[in-house]
């Protein structure tokens, strides 16, 4: 059994899509409400967590109505164009209308409506993999997912540095080429898919080739009585295993998205750098993440899914520790970083298919959004704890801060019993970059 590579990063396309704007949304939306409209540091971060509140509601929705949903272009295809479409037109208005104006309320306004579009697309666009991959494959196509999405912000970042210019007044930024970049890049990724991924068609030839035999399947099959009586839950011990990976994801994202947020404002108040000191350092370990995700995807077929996801957590606890006790910035926090990001590559390339594993092949959607809010919910709690801890404490709590949550994360995944991958054995390792027409 092999991967098809190609149609693999042709349904990439839709993550690389949602990635780009994210990119944006992360960096520059804090400034325009700062500089902008003139809001303190408090009341935009309170703001900038919208996203993840919205998400905690939007992600299972759309996920569960798409699960539901069947036209003649599939079933998550129809919520990817309306998504796509209606973001490109509140982005537009966001940027080119609501700023200028110079009303907040009317910025926020239109700022939740774009967040609202996105939301509509973005469980079934992740959900489309799984939906198009057999199950032994899923951590290798994962790992291709995840590599265009870190495509799509390398994009940003890159159309940031080439387009987005400051006279020495950060209010009067002109983010328009910027904006018309992103949205080109929504526009195009989102026709690339649409026209090259044909939902149905894709399913029907997986099933004549023997269907996506997850674990879901299997247990519909062995179990189907048992389930029917219980209303189609999951057997005890598999919804065990999945509390506990839903734990775990709540922790490593508790502890990465801590240091993500918050790493800018340590470089200057510990190591007094100033500027943009901090990018080459970040850069790096997404540029680590990406390299890895592949050869990862691999390492995980071999392995399994859980024992690499261990061994990043280690890997990542021990980065955050060491990093804890340097004084000042050398040559070293690169290594520590290009670490820290090949640990978060591990993580992510596995733990959305342990999820998938877990959950009956009809309800993926439903799962794909209850793991995005799992990890949306750590997401919005980490700024407010972390940033109590640096405010009222010391800016010195952030990496062991990080290192807490990261070792709780070790220990609720050591309880994970089930979602494993049981791949197919590879006869070369050619036969991992073999594609079929």
């Amino acid at each position: 059994m092999k991967l098809n590579y190609k149609r693999t990063i042709l349904i990439g396309f839709a993550f690389l899509s949602i990635c780009a704007f994210w990119q944006f949304y992360d960096n520059e939306i804090p400034k325009i409400l700062k500089y902008s409209f003139g809001l303190g540091e408090t009341v935009t971060g309170a703001i900038m967590a919208l996203d993840n509140v919205l998400a905690l509601f939007l992600l299972p929705l759309f996920g569960a109505l798409s699960d539901k949903t069947d036209t003649k272009i599939g079933k998550r295809t129809p919520f990817i164009l309306v998504g796509t479409a209606l973001s490109v037109i509140f982005f537009f208005v966001l940027i080119q209308i609501a700023r200028p104006s110079g009303n907040i309320g009317f910025f926020i306004l239109i700022l939740l409506l774009l967040l609202l579009s996105m939301g509509i697309y973005r469980s079934p666009a992740v959900s489309m993999m799984p939906d198009l991959t057999p199950a032994p494959l899923r951590s290798a196509a994962n790992a291709v997912i995840n590599l265009m999405g870190a495509l799509g912000g390398v994009f940003t970042l890159v159309m940031t540095m080439l387009l987005l210019k400051s006279n020495g007044d950060e209010s009067q930024t002109n983010y328009t080429p910027l904006m018309l970049s992103i949205e080109l890049c929504l526009i195009i990724s989102i026709t690339i898919m649409f026209l090259t991924v044909k939902e149905k068609k894709i399913k029907q030839q997986i099933e004549a080739e023997g269907g996506l035999q997850s674990l879901g399947e299997e247990m519909d099959q062995e179990v189907k009585d048992v389930l029917s009586n219980v209303g189609k839950k999951l057997p005890k011990d598999v919804y065990k295993s999945l509390a506990f990976l839903l734990m775990s994801v709540a922790f490593w994202f508790m502890a990465y998205n801590a240091v993500t947020t918050a790493f800018t404002r340590y470089v200057t108040e510990v190591w007094h750098l100033e500027g943009g000191s901090y990018a080459g350092t970040m850069m790096i370990a997404t540029v680590a993440a990406v390299l890895s995700y592949i050869p990862i995807g691999k390492i995980s077929s071999v392995f399994g899914r859980k024992k690499v996801i261990l061994s990043g957590i280690v890997l990542m606890s021990i980065c955050y520790m060491a990093i804890a006790f340097m004084n000042t910035c050398s040559g070293i926090i690169n290594i520590f970083f290009a670490l820290i990001g090949i640990g978060w590559a591990a993580i992510n390339v596995n733990s959305y298919p342990m999820v998938v594993e877990m959950s009956k092949s009809g309800n993926i959607g439903k799962y794909t959004g209850t793991y995005y809010t799992f990890s949306m919910a750590a997401q919005v709690f980490t700024p407010i704890l972390s940033g109590f801890l640096l405010e009222h404490v010391s800016y010195r709590t952030l990496f062991p801060y990080a290192f807490v949550f990261s070792t709780l994360a070790f220990f609720t995944m050591l309880m994970v019993k089930h979602g494993d991958s049981k791949p197919a054995v590879k006869k070369s390792v050619l036969e991992h970059f073999d594609v079929d027409d």
